[in-house]
């Protein structure tokens, strides 16, 4: 089994209907994508200031599933739409369960 992590770190002036609307594009993944066998999508809880904004966490039942996620139609325009322009970073990792 595969699980990706994605931190996320929104622009200052991103507003929180465009950090919403990237929430809600998100967890809308899994009824596009079957591959995804656990989704789970949250903004942080804002314990510390150096914190990332929003975190995702997938799992998958192997590296090819992983692959049709990353490579999905859907997947790319929601970073597209909804991600891109309004992020300043991003920081991922996959590895086996």
């Amino acid at each position: 089994m595969i699980r990706h992590c994605v931190l996320l770190k929104f622009l200052p002036d991103t507003s929180s209907e465009s950090k919403q609307a990237a929430l809600e594009g998100i967890r809308d993944l899994p009824s596009h994508i079957p591959q995804i066998i656990s989704y789970s999508v949250g903004f942080d809880s804002n314990l510390r200031d150096d914190n990332f904004d929003l975190a995702v966490v997938g799992d998958f039942k192997n590296t090819e599933d992983y692959l049709i996620y990353a490579s999905h139609e859907k997947h790319l325009e929601i970073i597209s739409d909804l991600l891109a322009p309004h992020l300043a970073s991003r920081s991922a990792v996959q590895y086996e369960l």
